[in-house]
């Protein structure tokens, strides 16, 4: 028998996983396109349509709810045992699997085509090496299993506190997100984690040097901030618990691949149909001298 806390918390994740009545797709996204394009590595971020989606994109100012890892095929390539369970459980859809932790069953494999009628984007890490890919996966995988950390959601409002009344060095400390158990983990935190086990960067922050000089600090003062001399060229990872999925958007470090764009030799933008506007309605005078419009 379920206790009232975990009835409690059952009836909350059915809840905010419950679709959103109203979903605005920008881009009907093409299948064979996308699976075309997207390659093993890829985050690919998700405007989700569940009502926690609209919640986490409003916490976290972003078009993005939600991330997962492509891993493509990888699954297959494995041992026999597990690449006939993979085949039996997605058929055909074996080869384009993503890794992606999910509110109500956790960390998860789920084939890439669920998402084909959402807004979606493609991120690319940009010169990453072979053998680091499969690190990522390697750890991606191993979670598979663990449980979505649900303290999250009352992390994030966290963003609606006025920060810039804590110290400095206490506001890393009041941002951090869940529970800190091991086995529990959201959807960019774990992404966030496999990327960090081979030290690529997502959106590190700059490491500045103290101003050494009479000078230096003389100009500090007055300028306010830093100066251009102050940033050392050092970079400090961000913990994995403070990533959101805009992060990989924001990053430099990612490529925002298009897969539905036109074929550029052919693409005219005189050539597109536009619908007519409407006619503007013309005034007329009635015989009292009022000024009226016809209705269309």
């Amino acid at each position: 028998m379920r206790s009232p806390r975990r009835f409690l918390a059952d009836w909350f994740v059915a809840e905010i996983t419950r679709q959103r009545r109203n979903y605005r797709r920008f881009v009907y996204n093409d299948p064979v396109k996308l699976k075309a394009t997207i390659a093993p590595g890829d985050v690919l971020l998700v405007d989700g349509d569940q009502r926690v989606s609209s919640a986490v994109k409003y916490l976290t100012q972003s078009s993005w709810s939600h991330s997962a890892l492509y891993i493509g095929d990888a699954l297959l390539r494995r041992d026999t045992e597990t690449r006939a369970r993979i085949q039996r459980r997605f058929g055909r859809e074996a080869k384009f699997l993503v890794v992606e932790a999910l509110v109500a069953e956790g960390v998860v494999v789920s084939p890439l085509i669920k998402y084909i009628h959402l807004n979606i984007r493609i991120c690319r890490p940009m010169r990453i090496r072979p053998e680091d890919l499969d690190t990522i996966f390697d750890h991606v995988l191993s979670r598979v299993g663990h449980q979505y950390d649900r303290r999250n959601f009352l992390d994030l409002t966290r963003y609606l506190l006025p920060f810039h009344l804590i110290p400095p060095r206490l506001q890393e400390d009041a941002l951090h997100f869940g529970s800190g158990v091991a086995t529990e983990t959201i959807c960019s935190t774990l992404l966030a984690e496999a990327f960090a086990r081979v030290q690529y960067p997502i959106l590190p922050q700059q490491v500045r040097r103290p101003a050494n000089t009479p000078g230096e600090r003389l100009r500090q003062q007055i300028l306010g901030r830093p100066t251009r001399r102050a940033y050392s060229g050092l970079l400090r990872a961000r913990h994995p618990t403070l990533c959101v999925p805009r992060d990989f958007d924001l990053s430099p470090y990612f490529e925002i691949v298009k897969f539905n764009a036109r074929d550029e030799a052919q693409f005219d933008y005189r050539k597109l149909e536009w619908e007519a506007p409407a006619t503007p309605e013309a005034p007329r005078e009635t015989p009292m001298g009022e000024t009226v419009r016809k209705k269309a």
